[in-house]
């Protein structure tokens, strides 16, 4: 009975331990949702459901140092693309739906 107490012991621990790695971005953008918020994705802008709000879309191009953000729409790939002013120079802007903001 205690062997089968020590081995649910460790089994759960093993799991508890393996919930906790995380996710970092690939490639092929196929990473969650926010996985790592200080980070890029080097294939944004990733396609996917967006469920950032206008406002919560504009706040966060803003936020990342843009001025004047216009023109804010959501594209059928589910990626915000707007028109906003960075360091003198008009730019266009994609926020994706893991949050990672690129200027074409």
């Amino acid at each position: 009975m205690k062997n089968m107490i020590i081995v649910a012991a460790a089994l759960m621990s093993a799991v508890a331990t393996a919930s906790l790695a995380q996710t970092t971005p690939s490639s092929e953008g196929d990473t969650p949702a926010v996985a790592t918020p200080d980070a890029q994705n080097p294939a944004a802008p990733v396609a996917g459901a967006n469920s950032f709000t206008e406002a919560q879309a504009k706040a966060r191009i803003e936020e990342a140092g843009y001025t004047e953000v216009s023109s804010l729409k959501l594209d059928d790939k589910g990626v915000w693309q707007a028109t906003a002013m960075k360091d003198g120079k008009s730019v266009s802007v994609a926020l994706d739906y893991q949050g990672n903001i690129t200027a074409q």
